[in-house]
């Protein structure tokens, strides 16, 4: 238990101590105004809240697994994890409500990162509110796209196949969340904004390669614990993780100033008529 809290708090401070203790007088080749937003921003997250608040009450509606069920999987273990792709058989039957209780301290601890970051530097303060809405649309979006997946899918927690006697999260109606692992996800959208943030506006700045390490660690670490404590499978952790990570630096990224002039709309004909999309990294 002492190794795995230590774990977690050594990985939230790799990603915090360098933003805080970061060179303020580092020069700078960022642009005066490095993003752009504008009303459709606000629309965006606000129906990104919306669906998040549809996606959750589905979720609340789910029912639980039948005792019928859950008796089946307690005499059937082995039959019943058959049922799990070869994959993710081998997690089928974890367990841990410690270390499930214990996740949650990088998973909320992740979400003030981006805060730090805005707060630590006079570019960043200045700029405080348009960074604090381009958050606000990551985690929407994330949100989004978490709830509507655990609410209208039905894949069964990898603790399900455990009949512990003090594994009550079998009858929660939460044990078919699995796919895809939310704390993962909602934790590498809050890291990754942060580092994309951080590297947008310093990028000159030598704490760049720690942000950016922290941002990668610390959500790792919430999928390794939410793995072993029977929350998700590592699939789900995978596409938890890659899923974040890509809304919180696709957001900030194509909201970027200097990247505005590498997209480009023109026509096209020949065999088809339309128009095409294109955008230069």
């Amino acid at each position: 238990m002492k190794r795995f809290s230590a774990l977690f708090i050594s990985c939230y401070l790799l990603a915090a101590l360098p933003l805080i203790a970061q060179d303020s007088g580092a020069t700078t080749t960022a642009p005066t105004k490095v993003y752009k937003t504008s009303w459709t921003d606000g629309v965006i997250s606000a129906a990104g809240i919306g669906m998040s608040a549809w996606g959750l009450s589905i979720m609340n509606a789910k029912d639980p697994l039948s005792e019928e069920y859950l008796d089946w999987v307690a005499l059937y273990p082995e039959q019943a994890k058959a049922n799990v792709p070869k994959f993710d058989r081998w997690a089928a039957g974890n367990f841990d409500a410690r270390i499930s209780d214990l996740t949650d301290i990088p998973f909320y601890g992740s979400f003030g990162l981006p805060l730090v970051v805005a707060l630590g530097g006079e570019r960043t303060r200045k700029d405080f509110w348009q960074i604090g809405l381009l958050y606000l649309e990551t985690m929407s979006i994330t949100g989004t796209f978490y709830t509507h997946s655990a609410g209208w899918l039905n894949r069964h927690r990898p603790l399900v196949y455990n009949a512990d006697p003090d594994n009550d999260d079998r009858t929660d109606i939460k044990a078919t969340n699995s796919f895809f692992a939310g704390h993962t996800a909602a934790t590498a959208s809050a890291t990754f904004f942060a580092a994309k943030v951080f590297n947008d506006y310093y990028p000159n700045s030598r704490a760049r390669a720690w942000v950016w390490a922290g941002a990668a660690i610390i959500p790792a670490a919430v999928g390794a614990g939410r793995l072993h404590a029977g929350k998700h499978f590592l699939s789900d952790n995978l596409v938890g993780y890659a899923l974040g990570a890509s809304i919180g630096i696709l957001v900030p990224h194509l909201h970027k100033v200097s990247g505005r002039q590498n997209f480009s709309l023109m026509p096209i004909s020949g065999p088809y008529d339309g128009l095409a999309l294109q955008y230069r990294f």
